[in-house]
């Protein structure tokens, strides 16, 4: 037997899936009251209207949770320290969820709600990332996933009932690509994407939003220095600004230069392909200068392990998994491998590519003397030849145990091409 549900909390965007559910809602479960909470992780123009459009199609009441500036400081940076990416992909839905989810359980358990509505379709990761944080922080919590059981099953059949609902869209038949959008990036799935064999059509006018392709970028380069204290962003061009202002001042320079645009086919959690376009301008460019800053504060056994470490992470922040104490413990682990992650990285923007400049920090572990092909008292060159002997031992013991092999059977040890 269904349970009665008498109040739901509707994590509302104001895209297609989230308009259309205030009313159906309202109609599947008997008139049930319906509270709409977004969060506010830097979508901008997204929030306009948005009250006004909930309340009129049904809605008790919307809450906009400003989220940004800890979506920023505890979610987006940390992950950046990591290195965290998946198969390239800069996370920017990814680690949005947990955040918003995390905000949705706190109105719905003060609110008394008998559930939480969310409106992913059943073939994406975002269910997962929003179900997993609601199991965290109220495990009792009855979920309501439409996508999964409910009539409107493509967005075609969303939008008619949209429009006979007298909903209002700002999308279309033809304009119905699938977008999510925050401080950090902007998403591209669906319509001619689905076809890996269509070129992306970022040249169409309108279709990027966030910057320009690297065709319409302009003939002159733009140089851009950014400074971190311990992993962490702190001033753009000698100017000291929030963690949210250097991302808007990076997504602005990196979008005029055609930066941070991905074309991906992907390996979603749940076990398909997925092709998506990603706009990331600023966190290209916050990406590239902290790896390059690593590249002379980080010694080699740390700076490769690390590399390790960053792939697991990225692929539990793509699989949802934010509150979990693997998360928690790579996390710490990142944050004591940034100890020396202080200095300042230029770089040179231009046409889509991020080019390093240059690279100084107080702790450089880069020698020039060690390092010149000068003359030098530093590196005793020498030395280089025990160092062979020692390292290559066992290549020399296996080499020689072959050939003994060899004169007693006519036949060596297994090739070794």
């Amino acid at each position: 037997m269904e349970k009665k549900i008498k109040k739901v909390v509707l994590a509302y965007s104001g895209g297609l899936d989230t308009s259309v559910l205030i009313p159906w809602l309202k109609e599947h479960y008997d008139g049930c009251e319906v509270i709409a909470v977004s969060g506010n992780v830097g979508q901008g123009t997204e929030l306009e209207g948005l009250e006004e459009k909930a309340l009129k199609t049904g809605a008790s009441k919307l809450y906009i949770e400003d989220l940004t500036k800890e979506f920023v400081d505890d979610y987006i940076i940390p992950t950046m320290k990591a290195g965290a990416t998946y198969e390239q992909y800069l996370l920017g839905t990814s680690f949005a969820r947990p955040i918003i989810a995390k905000r949705i359980v706190e109105i719905a358990l003060k609110e008394g709600a008998d559930a939480i509505c969310h409106g992913c379709t059943g073939k994406g990761n975002d269910q997962v990332r929003f179900e997993l944080a609601i199991k965290a922080f109220a495990p009792d919590m009855h979920i309501i996933a439409p996508w999964r059981f409910w009539e409107l099953n493509s967005r075609e059949k969303e939008i008619a009932y949209a429009e006979a609902h007298h909903i209002p869209l700002k999308i279309t038949k033809e304009t119905n690509y699938s977008k999510d959008k925050n401080l950090w990036h902007l998403s591209h799935e669906g319509l001619d994407l689905e076809l890996p064999s269509n070129e992306a059509p970022i040249n169409r006018p309108g279709f990027l939003e966030l910057g320009v392709s690297p065709e319409q970028a302009p003939d002159a380069p733009a140089y851009v220095t950014i400074h971190f204290e311990k992993g962490v962003p702190t001033a753009v061009d000698g100017q000291e600004m929030d963690s949210v202002a250097i991302i808007e001042k990076l997504n602005q320079l990196g979008g005029e230069h055609g930066v941070g645009i991905l074309d991906i086919v992907e390996n979603r959690l749940v076990g398909m392909k997925s092709r998506g376009v990603y706009e990331t301008p600023g966190g290209a460019v916050l990406y590239a200068a902290h790896q390059k800053l690593e590249e002379i504060t980080l010694d080699r056994e740390t700076a490769h392990y690390k590399q390790q470490v960053a792939l697991k992470f990225g692929e539990l922040v793509y699989n949802g998994q934010w509150y979990t104490p693997l998360r928690k413990a790579l996390s710490a682990f990142v944050d004591s491998t940034q100890e020396t992650v202080t200095g300042d990285v230029k770089l040179k923007l231009y046409k889509g590519n991020i080019i390093p400049a240059s690279v100084v920090s107080p702790y450089s572990l880069y020698s020039e003397d060690m390092a010149t092909f000068n003359e030098d008292d530093a590196y005793d060159q020498a030395d280089s030849a025990g160092f062979i002997n020692l390292f290559g031992l066992p290549i020399k013991v296996r080499a020689l145990a072959d050939n003994a092999l060899k004169g007693k059977t006519g036949a060596g040890f297994p090739a070794v091409d």
